[in-house]
């Protein structure tokens, strides 16, 4: 398969090493310095592309993409509030293909499809309340994280005394913290930390006053991304339109 990489920082070289393990061509690269080669015969000629990069450059990398055709997975996050609509339309309507996830991890879907089923049994018992608390690296801008808002999301979606989730407290790596760790009775509260080069830990707490029940998922490092984004490619390959993790992994 031949692709090409959008963004080639710790990310996008994990995501060309495995590639190339794989037997995958690299056809193109663009980062920062080379935007003017999203015109080029090497990246039209990939199957597909990987993007990872900052949420307020995502959009306009997937209509660079799609202007010459070409299907892209993507993980970068934020750019959803202002251009899904757009996205889903131009997958829908003009045979356009997005592979979008929060997360790539295999066991952050599994992790996923764990919150999902856990979420429809805890909407039978009121008396547990739920939180959530999510850790990255001090490099990582966006607070919550992507990850712990699609699982926030899954949870409000299923537990009925939930109708939002809501920022919580972040502590920063200097030990500041912001935020608040209040939230009304119907809010579920996501709180962050930001620590050290921690790839990223994901925590989901029912509490009571008899017990706590919590699911955790902890990354040891982010070639877990890496390879899921490349076996999105592969998938992606074959498929077309708007996809997700739940189309790949049917759990």
């Amino acid at each position: 398969m031949k692709i090409a990489l959008i963004g080639y920082g710790k990310m996008g070289k994990m995501i060309e090493e495995i590639a190339l393990s794989r037997g995958h061509e690299i056809v193109s690269i663009i980062d920062i310095d080379n935007q003017e080669d999203f015109d080029s015969p090497e990246f039209a000629s990939a199957d597909v592309a990987i993007e990872f990069t900052a949420p307020h450059v995502a959009y306009g990398n997937y209509l660079r993409a799609f202007s010459h055709n070409v299907k892209v997975v993507s993980g970068s996050t934020g750019w959803m509030s202002e251009h899904r609509d757009d996205v889903e339309r131009l997958c829908r309507e003009e045979g356009q293909t997005l592979f979008w996830a929060s997360n790539f991890s295999i066991g952050v879907a599994i992790f996923s499809a764990v919150n999902r089923y856990l979420a429809k049994i805890m909407n039978q018992f009121p008396q547990y309340d739920v939180e959530m608390e999510e850790v990255h690296h001090i490099h990582k801008l966006d607070a919550p994280s992507g990850t712990a808002i699609t699982l926030a999301e899954e949870i409000v979606a299923d537990v009925d005394r939930k109708a939002s989730w809501t920022k919580g407290t972040l502590l920063r790596p200097d030990g500041t913290t912001e935020g608040s760790p209040k939230a009304a009775a119907d809010q579920l509260r996501i709180d962050s930390i930001r620590r050290d080069e921690v790839p990223g830990i994901h925590t989901i707490k029912y509490d009571s006053d008899a017990d706590c029940i919590t699911i955790t998922h902890d990354a040891h490092s982010r070639r877990g991304f890496a390879l899921g984004a490349v076996l999105a490619a592969e998938y992606t390959k074959n498929h077309s339109g708007l996809l997700t993790i739940s189309d790949m992994f049917k759990f």
